[in-house]
């Protein structure tokens, strides 16, 4: 996660400091009015330039992912430059639109301007002058669409199904807003620092955005599948599906996860495989729990030969480290990537010493059996912690069967509240959380 927090503070600092560079926020003489007009523009570039490095993560590249350690953690960066995103645009609306509105209550009282002093404009910027209007009706209505388009965006009960479309129609609020800003950003900034960064990212941004449209995302990441089997468990509420891929699948690591599209209206879902890649069958594993509209529905219509599409795979939750012991920490769901890595052990053994923690509230024999039979073939010790008669999983606990903790690294998968807790817990004994790696499994 710390190339993506770097990536976030980063960014805001870099457009402040070029910004400061080229305006400052205390105009002299300074007055309501004053300020106004440059917070309008510092705001705007925030703005702008937040969406346009979002729309940038939105295509998902390789490159991109390597460099912030998985495509899990790009979008968390992309939620929270959404936000933003989000904050800035309303404060930048808030100040053109709400103080016309102040004026025209009556609340502030518009300063007199003096004549103006005749200009020699350049063909550019009187281009860019007369098309203020346009740009300013443009960019307010393209905002009230973007807002809401994000806050529904950030609302978890919103279905998947419908967020993925409605938040597609994002990249045409953003182009709008791209042209609101190249013809109402100062024109002094273009010739500065700043007017080149926010250019850049506006091209960038707006490259990604006709991606978008043009559906062109993951497209070369694609390949067409079979449902070979499909097991149940009652009591997990889980659904194990096997997908025989066709030809162009690269193969992938334990950790990885991928985006399957099982049904045309519901689109592409991200599920964490949960098989160590077997160049002779050609089949991977993924396990869906009844979470939402969609998974609780699965077994409804997932049968075997049903054509299925996969994309991926992505992340970088692949338990590559220096650290002589792994401590691993599966909660519920979360169990699934490692029950791919205990697959990839069982192949090829490590060389780590690896303890597994599996906390759960609801046991099946059946899954459990396989679990403990992957366990043993993989040479790993199996910790598993019913919540509902053991109690909750602690660092304590942790600690107590792994005597050598300090000199471990933990992988985690399940609840971010869950995660929070374990690493403050782990800090508070001394434990360098630099090696408290965790998949941050929330697509939205």
């Amino acid at each position: 996660m710390k190339a993506a927090s770097r990536t976030f503070w980063g960014l805001l600092v870099l457009v402040s400091a070029l910004w400061f560079l080229a305006d400052s926020l205390l105009p002299d003489p300074f007055t309501y009015f004053s300020f106004r007009t440059v917070f309008v523009q510092y705001s705007g570039a925030i703005a702008i330039a937040v969406m346009s490095v979002a729309m940038m993560l939105a295509v998902r590249s390789r490159w991109l992912e390597s460099r912030l350690n998985g495509l899990d953690k790009m979008y968390r960066l992309h939620k929270w430059l959404g936000i933003s995103a989000l904050v800035a645009a309303t404060l930048h609306w808030w100040m053109a639109k709400g103080t016309k509105w102040m004026v025209g209550w009556g609340w502030l009282e518009k300063p007199q301007r003096g004549p103006r002093p005749e200009e020699t404009l350049g063909y550019i910027e009187g281009l860019f002058r007369s098309s203020r209007g346009f740009a300013e009706s443009v960019g307010e209505w393209a905002f009230y669409a973007a807002a809401l388009l994000m806050v529904l965006a950030l609302i978890k009960k919103f279905p998947y199904h419908l967020f993925k479309k409605t938040h597609t129609l994002l990249a045409i609020g953003y182009l709008a807003l791209v042209f609101h800003s190249l013809v109402l950003i100062k024109f002094d900034y273009w010739t500065q620092p700043i007017g080149w960064l926010l250019a850049l990212l506006m091209l960038g941004g707006s490259l990604s955005g006709i991606w978008i449209l043009a559906r062109q995302v993951g497209k070369n990441r694609r390949v067409g599948g079979e449902i070979a089997a499909v097991v149940h468990y009652p009591e997990l509420r889980t659904v194990e599906t096997s997908i025989r891929v066709k030809a162009g699948w690269p193969g992938h690591k334990a950790g990885q996860f991928a985006f399957v599209t099982t049904n045309d209206r519901e689109g592409p879902h991200p599920f964490t495989i949960a098989s160590a890649w077997d160049e002779s069958s050609q089949c991977l594993t993924i396990i869906s729990k009844a979470l939402g509209d969609h998974t609780s529905r699965m077994l409804d219509y997932l049968k075997p030969g049903l054509e299925v599409e996969v994309e991926g795979p992505y992340g970088c939750f692949d338990f590559e480290d220096d650290r002589p012991h792994q401590i691993w920490i599966g909660a519920g769901i979360g169990i699934t990537p490692f029950v791919a890595r205990l697959q990839e052990l069982a192949q090829l053994p490590g060389r780590k010493t690896v303890d597994l923690f599996h906390s759960t509230a609801d046991i099946d024999e059946n899954a459990l059996a396989k679990l403990k039979a992957d366990a043993e073939a993989a040479g790993v010790t199996l910790n598993l912690i019913v919540s509902g008669v053991d109690g909750r999983l602690t660092v304590e606990r942790i600690c107590q069967q792994v005597p050598d903790w300090q000199v471990s690294s933990v992988w985690f998968c399940g609840p971010v509240a869950f995660a929070d807790k374990l690493k403050q817990d782990f800090r508070s004994k001394g434990f360098d959380t630099s090696h408290f790696h965790q998949e941050l499994f929330q697509m939205r």
